[in-house]
C-alpha cells in the first residue's frame, strides 16, 4: 500500500467556499469532495440553483487518481478557453483529486479581456484551495479501549503520536476511548500500549473500513 500521505491520494475533507473581487466582478468559488461523476454533476447542479441569477458558473472536477482520472471544464458561456481550462489547470497542479468546483461569476460592468479571465478563474481556484483542509480516503481501523484514569493523557498523546483520531471519549470507573487508525498505523499503536502499560493494556478492534475518510490533521 502506498503512503496515505501521497499527493495522488489528498482528497478534500469539506465543501468549501470563498469570493474574490477582480475589477468589480465576484468570483464565488465553492469546492465539494466528489467520488463519481453523477456526484459531480449533482453538486453542479446544486450551485448553480443556488446563483441562478450569477452572469455565469464554471464547472471543473477532477474524480480518481493515477491512471484512472476523470476530468470535465466548461466555459459557461465565457470565450473559449478562458475559464474551465485555467480553472482545470489549477485544480490539476493541486494533487486533489475526487474534487469539484464551481466558480460563480457575477459581472461587475467591466470587461477583464481574455488573460484578465484566465487570471480571474485561475486565482479564485487557488483561493479556494487555499482554505480547503486536506483529507485522505484509505483503510482504516475503529478500536476501543478501556483505561485507569492514571493512563488517559499518556494514552491520549500516544493516539496522536501514531497518527489516530480520538472519535469519543466515556468518562466511568474507568475511562473508555474510541479512536480511529490508518490500518498500517495500528500494529505500532498496540506495541507502544503495550510498553507504556506493561502489557496491561489492550485495543478491541470494533470496525474495518477500506474507504474511510481520514482528515490529514488527525494522521
Amino acid at each position: 500500500m502506498s503512503d496515505a500521505r501521497s499527493p495522488s491520494r489528498v482528497i478534500p475533507a469539506r465543501e468549501t467556499r470563498t469570493e474574490i473581487m477582480v475589477v468589480n466582478s465576484r468570483f464565488i468559488a465553492t469546492l465539494a469532495p466528489v467520488f463519481e461523476v453523477e456526484a459531480a454533476r449533482a453538486f453542479i447542479a446544486r450551485v448553480r440553483a443556488e446563483f441562478h441569477d450569477a452572469s455565469h458558473n464554471v464547472p471543473v472536477f477532477v474524480i480518481g487518481h493515477g491512471s484512472s482520472v476523470i476530468a470535465h471544464c466548461s466555459d459557461d458561456g465565457e470565450p473559449s478557453g478562458t475559464a474551465g481550462r485555467p480553472a482545470l489547470a489549477v485544480l490539476q497542479g493541486s494533487g486533489i483529486g475526487d474534487v469539484a468546483v464551481v466558480v460563480t461569476r457575477y459581472f461587475g460592468g467591466t470587461k477583464l479581456g481574455t488573460g484578465g479571465l484566465v487570471r480571474a478563474y485561475g486565482a479564485a481556484v487557488r483561493a479556494v484551495l487555499e482554505i480547503t483542509p486536506r483529507a485522505v480516503k484509505t483503510s482504516t481501523v475503529t478500536v476501543m479501549l478501556a483505561l485507569p484514569y492514571s493512563y488517559f493523557e499518556r494514552v491520549r498523546l500516544l493516539v496522536a503520536t501514531h497518527q489516530g483520531l480520538v472519535l469519543d471519549e466515556t468518562f466511568a470507573a474507568d475511562v473508555t476511548l474510541t479512536a480511529r487508525f490508518v490500518a498500517k498505523h495500528l500494529a505500532n499503536f498496540e506495541l507502544a500500549l503495550r510498553d507504556l502499560s506493561h502489557g496491561t493494556l489492550e485495543v478491541v478492534v470494533i470496525e474495518r473500513d477500506e474507504a474511510a475518510i481520514m482528515p490529514l490533521d488527525g494522521m
